[in-house]
Order: C-alpha cells, then sequence, then structure tokens
C-alpha cells in the first residue's frame, strides 16, 4: 500500500469559480478516486485562499469586512465542488484558527532555522489614511504609456510595472497624493535554495508536464531573489514576532503552506502521524494540481519552504499543472462577457457530462477553446452511443426476453486478456496524470464490447443457440462490471448507475469477475441525448 497525497490549489476567494478552474482541479479527483481503488492511503486537500490585498481592497470600497467576502466564497466554492462530485479528503480556508496558528508554528521554524531576516525598505504611505499602502492601494500613471495604472499592471498598455516607478501615485481608497516612508519587513532567503532547487526540478523533470519544467527554469534560470515574508495588512495571519503586530504573513507564504495544515488535520483525524506520512520514503507519492499560472508557487516557493522547514519533508513529485480554457479563442474575462462559472455548468449540464468532457477535451498539453456545442457533441457521441448504448442494448434485451435474468456463462477468453491489459495501461496512465489518453482507451474498451456485441449477434443466437447467446450476453454483463471500475474515477455517479442496475460489488481497481446467475436490478437510460438548438 502507498501513501498518497493530492493536494489541489487553492482557488482564491474573490470571484466565482469557472471552467478554467475545472479544468485545472478535476484530475486531482480523479488521481485520488484512482489510488483509492487501488486500496492506497489517500489524502486529498485543498481550500479556499481567504486572504490578501485584492480581498481587503474590495471590502474597503464595498464598506463591509473581508471576512465577509471570504465567507461567501468559501461557501460557494464548497458547494460548486461537491455539484461536481468531488471528493476531498478535507477542504478547508486558510481564515480557520487551526491554519493560522499552525502557519505562525511553521513561519517560527523557519526563522529559528535561519532563513527569514528584517530588511528596511521604501514604501508609499497614505497621509490621510495614516497607513502603508499594498500596491494594489495604489493608482498612477503608467511610465510606459502614460495611462491610467493601478498596483502593478497598467490598465491601458496592459504592461507589468514596478509600482516604485509610477508616476502621480494617489491613494486608490481618498485619492490622496502618497508620500514614501521607511518601513521594515522579514524577507524568506529565497536565494538560499537555488541550487537545492536545480537539482530538485533536474531530478523531477519526468514527473512533470512540459509546461512545468519550462516555466520553472525560467524562474531558475535567471537567479532567485529574496521575498518579502510580511505585508501590511489588517487581514491575515498574524507575523509571530514582536515588533511586527502591524502587519500580517504574505499570502503566498501562508496559503501555500495550507498542504501542510490541511495534511495534518487529516492525519489527526485519522490517528496517522503526520511527520512520518510527509518525510520522504519510497512509498510515498505526491501530487500537485493546478493551472499553469500557479506553477512557480508549487515547483519553486512550496519546495523552498519545504526545505526551511524540514529538509526530509518530501518535495513535491509530481506537478500536474493544465493550460488554459479560452472561450471564443480569447482567454476568459469577465468584463468580456466571455465566461462560464462551474456552477452553470453543473446546473445546466449532467455533471458527469461535465467532468467526461472536461478531461476529454482538458488543456493538459495546450489552450483548449471550450464550447457548449462540441460538449453536447462529446456527450451525445461517446457517453449515449458507445457507452450508455452498449449497457442499454444488452440490458434491454435481456430484460425484456428473460425478465432481467442474466445467466453463468463461459466468459471470450480474448475479452478476459484485454480487460486484464487495460487495468495495466489505463492506470498507469492515470498515475502520469496522462488522463485524457486513459479516458480514451476505456472509450476503446467501450467500443470493443459493441463491435463484440455486433459481431455475435446475439438477437439471432437467441434463436439458434441458446447456449452461444448466453456466452455472448455473459462475456458483456463482464465488460460493463469492468466497465464500472473503469469509469469510477471519471464519472462516479453514472457508473454507480452500473453498480446498482448489475448488484455490483464497491469499487476496486481490478479485474471485475462474475460469479453465478445475475439479476437486473431497476433499469434505466444511462445518459439521455441532448438535443442542439
Amino acid at each position: 500500500m502507498k501513501d498518497i497525497l493530492i493536494g489541489g490549489a487553492w482557488p482564491y476567494a474573490n470571484n466565482s469559480l469557472h471552467i478554467g478552474h475545472l479544468a485545472a482541479l478535476l484530475p486531482g479527483d480523479i488521481i485520488a478516486r484512482y489510488h483509492r481503488g487501488c486500496g492506497n492511503n489517500v489524502i486529498y486537500v485543498s481550500g479556499t485562499d481567504c486572504h490578501g490585498t485584492p480581498i481587503t481592497v474590495r471590502a474597503k470600497k464595498e464598506g463591509i469586512n473581508p471576512i465577509d467576502i471570504a465567507n461567501k466564497y468559501h461557501n460557494e466554492f464548497t458547494n460548486s465542488f461537491k455539484s461536481l462530485d468531488f471528493s476531498y479528503d478535507f477542504y478547508t480556508a486558510t481564515m480557520t484558527l487551526e491554519h493560522k496558528k499552525q502557519v505562525q508554528e511553521f513561519y517560527k521554524i523557519i526563522l529559528n532555522n535561519g532563513y527569514i531576516y528584517e530588511k528596511e525598505e521604501e514604501q508609499d504611505f497614505c497621509p490621510k489614511c495614516n497607513e502603508y499602502l499594498s500596491d494594489r492601494e495604489i493608482i498612477g500613471t503608467c511610465p510606459l504609456c502614460g495611462g491610467h495604472a493601478m498596483g502593478e499592471q497598467c490598465d491601458d498598455c496592459l504592461s507589468p510595472i514596478n509600482p516604485k516607478e509610477l508616476k502621480d501615485k494617489k491613494c486608490k481608497i481618498c485619492n490622496t497624493n502618497t508620500i514614501v516612508k521607511n518601513n521594515k519587513h522579514l524577507y524568506f532567503k529565497l536565494s538560499s535554495f537555488q541550487d537545492i532547487l536545480n537539482e530538485y526540478v533536474e531530478s523531477h523533470k519526468d514527473n512533470w508536464r512540459k509546461n512545468a519544467y519550462n516555466e520553472t527554469m525560467k524562474y531558475l534560470n535567471l537567479g532567485l531573489i529574496d521575498r518579502a515574508t510580511t505585508r501590511q495588512l489588517t487581514w491575515g495571519v498574524d507575523v509571530p514576532v514582536d515588533g511586527y503586530e502591524d502587519k500580517k504573513i504574505y499570502v503566498w507564504i501562508e496559503a501555500v503552506l495550507g498542504y501542510l495544515t490541511a495534511t495534518m488535520k487529516v492525519c489527526k483525524d485519522r490517528n496517522i502521524d503526520f511527520e512520518s506520512f510527509v518525510t520522504d520514503h519510497k512509498d510515498l507519492i505526491t501530487y500537485f494540481v493546478h493551472g499553469k499560472d500557479n506553477i512557480t508557487f508549487h515547483t519553486i516557493i512550496y519546495p523552498a519552504l519545504l526545505s526551511a522547514i524540514n529538509p526530509k519533508y518530501q518535495l513535491p513529485q509530481k506537478i500536474i499543472s493544465c493550460e488554459y480554457v479560452n472561450m471564443n479563442d480569447e482567454k476568459m474575462s469577465k468584463s468580456k462577457g466571455n465566461l462560464i462559472t462551474m456552477d452553470e455548468l453543473a446546473s445546466t449540464y449532467n455533471k458527469d457530462t461535465v467532468r467526461f468532457y472536461m478531461i476529454l477535451n482538458g488543456p493538459e498539453k495546450k489552450d483548449v477553446n471550450f464550447s457548449s456545442d462540441d460538449l453536447i457533441l462529446v456527450h451525445n457521441k461517446f457517453l449515449v452511443g458507445v457507452i450508455g448504448n452498449f449497457i442499454n442494448r444488452n440490458l434491454s434485451f435481456v430484460n425484456k426476453k428473460f425478465a432481467g435474468v442474466i445467466k453463468e456463462a463461459e466468459i471470450d477468453v480474448n475479452i478476459t486478456a484485454r480487460t486484464k491489459a487495460i487495468y495495466d495501461e489505463v492506470g498507469s496512465l492515470i498515475n502520469d496524470g496522462e488522463l485524457k489518453e486513459a479516458l480514451n482507451k476505456i472509450i476503446e474498451y467501450a467500443t470493443l464490447g459493441n463491435k463484440y456485441y455486433d459481431e455475435r449477434q446475439p438477437w439471432i443466437q437467441v434463436k439458434e443457440d441458446i447456449s452461444l447467446f448466453n456466452e455472448t450476453t455473459y462475456t458483456c454483463v463482464y465488460i460493463m462490471a469492468n466497465l464500472f471500475n473503469l469509469l469510477n474515477p471519471f464519472i462516479p455517479s453514472s457508473a454507480d448507475k452500473i453498480k446498482k442496475m448489475l448488484s455490483l460489488q464497491s469499487f476496486k481497481w481490478e479485474e471485475y469477475k462474475l460469479n453465478g446467475d445475475m439479476k437486473i436490478n431497476n433499469l434505466e437510460l444511462l445518459f439521455n441525448r441532448i438535443d442542439t438548438l
């Protein structure tokens, strides 16, 4: 039995989850379900990222508390994941007391290990608000094009900007001209881990998607620089250092440590020794699942923090980083009106249709274009036309002719040989994060079932040789039972329907062997065809 730790990226509590989030995070659920089927000890965690400047700025603008925004989206996220059958062992939030306390403990360990130091620097200050300003609390004139700029980017030319280079800087809250004052912050010695991370990346690149390796090497080749760990905010995790009562731990460090705090909570609930679980050992496999905009947090920042806390902790092994999902060949944007939320998808279509499509058309290796017409086409072609058709045509015939009784018979040896092989093939692909190819192989297996049924012609066998008919039917039901297992990580709700109709045992990632006569229970269509407008 293996220990499996799967971390899904923590979505930020400032807007609804959209299909890009779904495409990035869904692979984690499939991998978790697969490993549970293998009998492995799985801990699958994630949570809502609740702190940071955007939430603070928005709360000030709306005249509410940051916790109100965080609570709203955390509850929404939790329901969104449930609606699409995500099976997190623990989905939490960075605003919980448990997370805050444990992050402070980790912060003190990093400090005591010599990887945090104090540095004084100039920072923009609003004399009217009487407070230091973060990047997103500053507006001004772009030094490149003269356009309106806010924070770290120009609204007009979209160029990234160092806030120190902005002209005519004003406080975004009260529009007062800013002044510059010295302020002290605590910095993390990220540069100290340059050599360790160079070696780490080279030794793990075969387990990473190509975009993860390329993006990580871009930063490593530029040379790592130290990063501030403190932020001038009132909403976040308190800095456990005297003299820093007016600051919070920067969100980049406390949010990514959520993988540890969440894992620690699951270990505690299961009476598992946390230190033993996360320490590098041959039976531990770790997956980190996210979009390409989060790559360096998982391949540079998080490994460096782990090394700073305890060099024996296992660094991320498998990086499952997806590309982007576009709408109408453009990057999704709320302002452009080309954004579809997870909730909209879940309420419009069958949840397994959504899961199936987002893997089969997923952005594993390149950006993809989402289309509702394409989703309907995939549903009708594969779920209805291949998988659903194979199951329905077989069971409907038996239900009609034999009152749903399936007689035990010999199973075709060629089919059993192919079935045993496909578990290894698909399992290996899922283990490596090659989910699109894994799902295609399952479709091929269902297609094999349809071909076998057509070639054997049971509608003729039932009249001419009942023993051959029974062999054909029993072999087809054997394929269905194994489709229940194979499909379970991808479309668990529909797989459960197969289980109930055939009274199958619980899901396991191994050949399902039939034994004795069977009886069909409450036959129903697995999928209904969707008519296009």
